[in-house]
């Protein structure tokens, strides 16, 4: 079994660092291979490019944009009357996905409008996600890449926000029925969500092309005091065969790299992928 392979979050590990191309530097000098970025919008994406390069990093994973902040919006792929923003915000990310060589973008469904029942609302806005949802995996299958879905949890993070959960992610999926769009597990909305972790990730896990990790409550490191054995939760994805990127999307405790000592300790335990072994 080949060791994990781990991507630097850097819309949230090295916030001490004031933009993200020194955030990438940072990234290559602490021995990570890959990096994600949720939104890179704010810099150009040649010079985000050149950058990636220089640190010896490549991007795996970059989100659509939010929409309109000012709104509260964040996401628009299942938000009714914002189909044409979305598939404006979708020619963004597959224009910097492109320019970085990164392969995935979350096709982020956005939030339950403001004062709405979301029962009430949950079919409306189904429908505009699988149709949003088949547009976006022509576009993107057109350019070799992969969409991915990924629930929030609405019971800390985003109350708001319409895809909650696994079940719900895959049964849509299903619906959509296209092989380039796949599901993304992050294990702190999971365990919030629903635990029973070890079941899901079996289930699930074949359709699931890209993970990331925060310890729960606190959403701090993986080595921080918390709910869960990552130690388990490691082994048990090496034991299923997972050989895409764990993203590290957590809140840094304090100085990043100090608190990277549970990454450093797993390539101890079980090599880093560029050594080979």
């Amino acid at each position: 079994m080949a060791p994990l392979r781990f991507s630097a979050n850097l819309s949230w590990l090295f916030p001490e660092l004031p933009s993200l191309p020194a955030r990438l530097r940072a990234a290559g000098r602490s021995g990570f291979e890959a990096a994600e970025v949720a939104w890179p919008y704010a810099e150009p994406p040649e010079a985000l490019a050149r950058a990636a390069q220089d640190a010896g990093l490549r991007l795996v994973l970059i989100n659509t944009p939010r929409g309109d902040q000012e709104k509260g919006e964040m996401g628009l792929a299942a938000v009714p009357g914002r189909q044409a923003a979305f598939r404006e915000g979708l020619e963004q990310a597959v224009l910097y996905a492109k320019a970085l060589g990164c392969p995935r973008i979350h096709l982020m469904a956005g939030r339950v409008p403001q004062g709405a029942d979301r029962a009430a609302v949950r079919g409306e806005m189904e429908t505009v996600f699988l149709e949003n949802l088949k547009y976006a995996a022509g576009v993107l299958a057109q350019e070799n890449l992969v969409g991915m879905l990924e629930p929030i949890n609405t019971r800390i993070t985003d109350p708001q926000y319409f895809l909650d959960t696994p079940q719900q992610a895959a049964a849509i999926l299903q619906k959509v029925g296209r092989p380039n769009l796949q599901l993304q597990m992050d294990i702190f909305h999971w365990q919030i969500m629903d635990g029973n972790l070890t079941g899901n990730i079996r289930e699930f896990l074949p359709i699931v092309g890209h993970v990331q990790v925060a310890q729960v409550p606190g959403r701090g490191e993986p080595g921080s005091s918390g709910e869960l054995d990552f130690s388990y939760l490691f082994q048990l994805l090496e034991d299923e065969g997972y050989e895409g990127f764990v993203g590290c999307e957590y809140k840094p405790q304090g100085d990043t790299i100090a608190g990277l000592s549970w990454l450093r300790s797993y390539w101890d335990r079980r090599g880093h992928p560029q050594d080979g072994r």
